[in-house]
């Protein structure tokens, strides 16, 4: 059996993340009872660290035990020389390409008790990255190519998503399992103007995994349905409004329109899979699965697990994603992978930054079959409950 020097290339989106603690719950879960105008807000200590997807899935994935390297752009300012003393401890760096005149990328988050995170976000040399920022001599050397955050990269849907396909296409030609990750765009800002459907049909045929959430699912393949059904929500959570035959249909789409399998992200209640059959399986390049049988043909949806104080949800979604794509390289069935991706969720929602809340890969597979699992009580027929694996599945005999 063939060796690589890295389990995987974590590609795309790198920032430096800034995270103010506050120091007062919020009991009535509304932003503006703290931050208003003319105002000052006594604050807590801040704390540093990388973000994006390139730090919080590829770091992630090191702290389980995975062999990374990182491929992203960052400016030529301080900033820069910060983001990459962080990510050197992680991981192989020689992926990481210099803007010359560009600031570096960086978030401030903002994550009060009860309330959802708001992110103040600079794209800075995000922007510029384009296929002449991947070093292949690097992509070559790994198994899995995972590529993150498109919708926050310029380059990749200015030009309708050429730039994205291409560097897909690159991986995916090296031989490599091709894994992508989206967020949510912002509807008033360039990407969330963008044509994502079409981009879709150009990129998704060079991706096996696509690992979106449920509201940048219905956003960018329904727009305009989607802003309607979220100001029907009220400010609710717009993933307890969306119903099972919608994920399933959704997934569909995505199959459809060239990827191999289709995650769905549902935040609090867990992740939705739905996969293409034995035959395109088969195709999944060097991370594929031992036996692509077992993946095949399968809707499969897997409960997040209880956990009862949550310190931040940031970096909650890439943690998940970590612990499923780990879970893949190491061989484990989908329905561990699904098992296992949850239990990374849960335990990145203990700690304020994006990855201080991870343990080992062997504590991560102890939580998993510990913890307890939220109920669903939404899942009806077809769906049926296999108590032994703790997830939801249309097959039949589950």
């Amino acid at each position: 059996m063939q060796t690589y020097e890295f389990d995987v290339v974590a590609a795309g989106h790198l920032c430096l993340d800034m995270f103010p603690r506050f120091e007062t719950e919020i009991a009535t879960g509304r932003i503006s009872d703290i931050l208003r105008p003319g105002t000052l807000v006594n604050m807590g200590g801040m704390a540093f660290g990388t973000g994006g997807a390139v730090s919080n899935t590829g770091i992630a994935m090191k702290i389980f035990g995975c062999r990374v390297a990182f491929v992203a752009k960052v400016g030529d300012d301080p900033l820069a020389r910060i983001t990459r003393e962080v990510i050197q401890k992680h991981g192989s760096t020689e992926g990481l390409s210099v803007s010359p005149g560009s600031d570096s990328s960086y978030s401030v988050i903002l994550a009060p008790p009860n309330i959802d995170r708001i992110f103040l976000h600079c794209p800075g040399a995000n922007d510029a990255f384009t296929s002449a920022d991947i070093n292949m001599k690097v992509v070559s050397k790994a198994r899995l190519f995972h590529f993150g955050y498109p919708t926050l990269m310029r380059s990749m849907f200015a030009d309708g998503g050429e730039e994205l396909t291409r560097i897909l296409k690159m991986a995916r030609a090296a031989g490599l399992t091709v894994s992508l990750d989206t967020s949510l765009p912002d509807p008033t800002s360039p990407a969330g103007k963008a044509d994502w459907r079409r981009i879709y049909e150009k990129a998704l045929p060079h991706v096996d995994l696509f690992l979106p959430s449920i509201e940048e699912t219905f956003y960018t393949l329904h727009p305009e349905e989607y802003l309607r059904r979220k100001e029907q929500a009220g400010g609710q959570e717009l993933s307890d409004y969306i119903r099972p035959e919608e994920f399933s249909r959704f997934a569909e789409e995505y199959l459809a329109l060239g990827c191999r399998i289709a995650v769905i992200k549902a935040g609090h209640n867990g992740w939705y899979v739905k996969t293409s059959g034995r035959q395109r399986l088969q195709e999944l390049g060097r991370a594929r699965p031992a036996d692509p049988a077992a993946w095949a043909d399968r809707e499969l949806w897997c409960p997040a697990f209880v956990v009862e104080k949550i310190a931040s949800a940031a970096g909650s979604g890439d943690s998940s994603i970590a612990g499923f794509l780990t879970a893949l390289l190491k061989g484990h069935s989908l329905e561990e992978c699904l098992k296992l991706a949850n239990a990374a969720g849960a335990m990145n929602l203990r700690a304020l930054d994006t990855l201080s809340g991870l343990p080992s890969w062997g504590q991560l597979q102890a939580a998993a079959n510990t913890m307890k699992v939220r109920e669903l009580a939404f899942l009806k027929a077809p769906w049926k409950w296999d108590g032994q694996r703790k997830l939801w599945d249309t097959r039949r005999g589950a």
